[in-house]
């Protein structure tokens, strides 16, 4: 199938490639009260309506049940976009209503697969007010503790993207599809096309993956299992992977931390799991920060774990952001966190400051401090300031033999202080940034691979 030739199915069609065979059960639908030509009186529309009907054999735009994929159980509401291009009523509604109604009676995650042009003319603003039935129904959800998991097909747009597909914790979508809040028919004459495309979308940090439709039920039952998977034991720290003698001096810590050859966030995060296909991209607020900050869900030791990882460039606002999310919703669902620190420090240029640096070190700084799952951190490499510190976590802390963890590099201290760049490594000394120092201080509880005193 073509990458960039968007695929279209029927909702039964879909539920073929994504839903277990045999394993499809539709839910009993609410009966609402007929009315000629909808509650509108819009002339003509229950004409098309029966034509709509007859033509995809559905009464309605979405199609919901319980199914198992790959195995895990979970409601899946599936659009028909044959159906008055899968817009939203108020039938609509009540059908999505009893999907999340029943996922919380049943302890079951939502997958929404969406394929929609927006709410229905023809119900005028009751059928806008379905988005605020549809956004009440995912918040319990959410508070319930249960995953939810959109697909996005093609189109995706309006009123059912902004619910449905951005409101839900992890977002994949299939190759080629229209995704935007504006359809094709509103947008501006000179927009940008490739703004409203899935690949768009991952671009903007507002898609966790682009899927390829063959590939879409094995990375649907992989993130379903591993967000069903609730533990509340910590992690233990990653065993150290480079250098395990401990410096002798506070520069040569530094020295040790920024060598190139030393093993950085992606040999650690290969050594604690093995598939990382789980990933998080973006932020949500229009930025990602995938070379900086490696987001996302594996499995440890038989059990699911959430890991945010930096990776020794400076972290962008989007990567801080990208790390919130992540916390976050391990934290609804009860899955421990590993962090692992490597940082020189926050990306301190202008556009950095522009998209609100400070306000996302401290939103992480919040989410870490609030979080009642447990987290455990490692540092692995540069600890360079708060930029660092918002991604450790308080009392469960621990640090590699070739790391080091400071209130500023000495560099920067020394500038500050007004001294000569021959007294760095003196500063460096005096800043007490070693791993052992550390330990003596009570920042951080040990480092592996060495003993506890």
């Amino acid at each position: 199938m073509s990458e960039n030739w968007p695929v279209r199915l029927s909702a039964r069609q879909f539920l073929d490639f994504v839903a277990d065979p045999g394993t499809f059960t539709e839910l009993p639908y609410p009966t609402r009260e007929s009315r000629p030509d909808g509650p509108l009186g819009w002339q003509g529309y229950d004409a098309s309506r029966a034509r709509a009907a007859e033509r995809t054999g559905e009464e309605e735009s979405v199609v919901v049940g319980t199914a198992r994929v790959e195995g895990t159980a979970a409601v899946l509401i599936v659009f028909e976009f044959g159906f008055l291009g899968g817009s939203l009523g108020e039938r609509t509604g009540d059908r999505l209503e009893a999907a999340y109604a029943h996922a919380r009676a049943h302890r079951l995650p939502v997958v929404p697969l969406v394929a929609t042009g927006g709410s229905r003319m023809q119900e005028g603003m009751l059928a806008l007010s379905q988005l605020q039935r549809v956004a009440r129904q995912s918040a319990l959800t959410r508070e319930a503790g249960l995953a939810q998991i959109a697909v996005l097909r093609d189109p995706t747009t309006g009123g059912g993207w902004a619910t449905l597909g951005a409101g839900a914790d992890v977002i994949l979508a299939l190759p080629g599809a229209q995704v935007g809040f504006a359809g094709s028919r509103v947008r501006p004459p000179d927009a940008d096309p490739a703004a409203y495309t899935a690949q768009g979308q991952l671009t903007a940090g507002a898609a966790d993956a682009v899927v390829p439709l063959e590939e879409l039920k094995a990375s649907l039952g992989l993130w379903l299992r591993l967000l069903t998977a609730p533990s509340a034991t910590p992690v233990d720290p990653p065993a150290a992977l480079g250098d395990t003698g401990l410096p002798a001096t506070g520069w040569q810590a530094v020295q040790r931390a920024r060598a190139p050859r030393r093993p950085r966030a992606q040999a650690y995060l290969d050594a604690c799991f093995g598939d990382r296909r789980a990933v998080l991209v973006g932020d949500r607020c229009g930025g990602a920060d995938p070379g900086g900050m490696l987001c996302g869900f594996g499995e440890r030791d038989g059990r699911t774990v959430a890991f945010a990882a930096q990776t020794g460039t400076a972290t962008r606002p989007a990567g801080y952001r990208t790390a919130t999310r992540l916390i976050r919703l391990a934290d609804r669902l009860g899955i421990p966190v590993l962090t692992l620190v490597d940082t020189p420090g926050a990306a301190n240029d202008a556009e950095a400051e522009r998209q609100g640096a400070g306000a996302a070190i401290a939103e992480l700084f919040g989410a870490v401090a609030a979080a009642r799952t447990p987290i455990t951190t490692l540092v692995i490499g540069e600890g360079g300031s708060g930029g660092a510190l918002a991604l450790a976590a308080p009392g469960n802390t621990w640090a590699t033999p070739d790391s080091y963890f400071s209130v500023i590099a000495p560099e920067l201290a020394a500038a500050i202080l007004k001294r000569p760049p021959q007294e760095v490594e003196a500063t460096a000394d005096e800043l007490r940034i070693r791993p052992q120092d550390l330990v003596e201080l009570g920042v951080i509880r040990g480092i592996v691979g060495h003993p506890q005193r």
